[in-house]
Parts: structure tokens; sequence; C-alpha cells
């Protein structure tokens, strides 16, 4: 049964745009909280569980709100934003929860998880994306919700998730196998495909999603579900290689001071001897956390993830 999509009062009562208005780069962060299509779940849009957010903040300076981020493009953010807003307008719920009432009432940070969907073809294959915040936030408005309007693009289904912070890498990762798991099993009222899905990550998240490729969702309390069949995995310190791999697709850039390149490319050295197959690209001139990588070297590198993951 398709999990209760949230329905609850908005979080903020005072509004400032008309149900139907797009969100500009111009309009704060207090817009975005209060958007009609967002009421009930606005804040976990947001990076920060335990900030209060300036409300007078523009969207165009959110990248204030991302500090282990570089690159964040405003114009992105807010275009994936709206596309939320026209699924909900046009019927079509985004966010749904991953765990039940019960499950939340007995561990209360479980209420600030959830899945965000970007709906694509009917019958689909599936792409879950963990957007990274080193575990204490979690940047989806970067690279989660941009994402997911890529893979859509391609036709695909994509859910971006919101995971628990605060408590490192295992609550984290139980969530996203908590997450897939909610996929099959609802996976017909979803309308998606359970073949040849994908984990997706950047920084924290790679970490989340590498982990479940080696060891799979029942080592993190999920259904015991086949490994996703591709992982891309953008800019993490995670060395971990298991006996077998899925294929695996791997960005970064060659400046990066959190998640070191040659690092990486070693475990996908490591990745590739387990006879998987591995795509390794190594951006010039760029830090961590570039996420879609507009305006820079790495522009592109979401398109060429998708057709790393189309073949297989």
């Amino acid at each position: 049964m398709l999990g209760k999509v949230v329905a609850v009062a908005a979080l903020v009562s005072a509004t400032h745009v008309a149900p139907s208005t797009h969100l500009r780069t111009t309009d704060t962060v207090q817009d975005l909280l209060n958007h009609p299509a967002f009421a009930g779940f606005a804040r976990l849009l947001l990076p920060w569980d335990d900030r209060a957010y300036d409300g007078a903040l523009p969207l165009r300076d959110i990248a204030t709100l991302l500090p282990y981020h570089s690159h964040v493009d405003p114009a992105s953010v807010v275009g994936a934003l709206n596309a939320m807003i026209d699924d909900v307008q046009g019927g079509s719920p985004v966010f749904h929860d991953i765990y039940t009432t019960q499950q939340k009432a007995e561990d209360p940070e479980k209420a600030k998880t959830g899945l965000f969907f970007f709906r694509g073809r009917p019958g689909a294959r599936f792409a879950v994306i963990a957007p990274g915040g080193g575990f204490a936030y979690v940047g989806s408005v970067h690279e989660g919700f941009p994402y997911a309007v890529a893979i859509r693009e391609r036709g695909y289904h994509a859910f971006v998730l919101k995971y628990r912070v605060g408590s490192g890498g295992v609550p984290a990762t139980r969530d996203l196998a908590a997450a897939v798991s909610y996929i099959f099993r609802n996976a017909k009222s979803l309308g998606v495909g359970t073949e040849r899905y994908a984990l997706w990550g950047s920084s924290a998240g790679a970490r989340m999603a590498a982990a479940i490729g080696s060891q799979g969702t029942i080592r993190f309390g999920g259904d015991d579900l086949p490994r996703p069949s591709t992982i891309i995995m953008a800019y993490t310190g995670h060395s971990e290689v298991a006996a077998r791999e899925p294929p695996t697709f791997v960005v970064v850039g060659e400046h990066d001071a959190i998640a070191s390149p040659a690092a990486m490319e070693r475990r996908a050295a490591a990745v590739r001897a387990t006879g998987a197959e591995v795509e390794f690209h190594r951006y010039p001139r760029l830090g961590h956390g570039f996420g879609p990588g507009i305006g820079t070297s790495a522009e592109g590198w979401l398109g060429r993830a998708v057709e790393f993951w189309e073949k297989r």
C-alpha cells in the first residue's frame, strides 16, 4: 500500500505567493517555506534541521546555507523547486513518508526524513539520490533536486532522499535502505519499474549509496532486495570495496581538499578489479561539492552518468 502522503497544516500560516506562482531567485526563503505547494514538508526542502532560517534571505543567495558545497546555481535550484510546484498543482504528490507513524513516534528523528518524487514515464526504472552535507545537513537543493530534473528529462523516475543527520553515516544509510524498500513495496502504486535501479550520491550521500551497492539493503535494516544495477558517486572519501561491486560512475574535482581525487581513483581501480565496469572523471579547476557543475569543467556530467546507467 502506498505510504501516506504528508498532508498537514503548513509550518507557516502567512503566504506571500499565490498558489499557481513559480518561485524566482529574487523570492525569499520565507516565500519557499510559505508556498502552498510545499505545505507540510517545506522545511525538509532546506538543508538544516537544527537552524533557524533568515526568512528574508533571497533564493539567489541560497549557497550561503551550503558550506560544504560550491558552484551553487540559483536558477537550477529554483527551476527544480518549480518542477515540484507544477507536479503538486497537477495533482501528483511529490513528498512521501518512508517511515510509519509508529516508527516516527518511536524515533522522532525519523520524522525529519522522506522522499521527494520526480515522475518519469510509467513503468520506467528509478534512481534514488542521496545528497551530501557531511552528515550535518542535506544539500538537496543543489545536488538532489537538480539531479532529479535531469534524470526525469530522460524519462526515468527520480527520488531525492531527505535522511537523518547529526549521527553519522549508519542512520543515514539505514534511511536510504528504508527508502529503496519503500519504493519496491509501493512500485505498482508509484508506477515505477524495479529492475536496474540506480543509487546516486554526492559526498556523504555517495558513501551511503556505495555502502548499499557493496552490502545490500538488508545489511542496513531494509528488505532483502536486489542490489542496484549502477552506483553514481560524486566526490567522496569512501574506500570500502566488496568482493562483488555494481558498475560505478565516479566524478571528482582535481582540487578537492575534502575527498581526495587520488583516493577516489584508487577505489575506482579496486572496484574495476572486482570485474565491475567503472567510468572515472577528474575535472580540472574544481574543488568539493560542485553538484551539477553548471558553468564549470564538469558541466554535462549528469547526462554522461545517465548514459552510463542506461547501458547497465
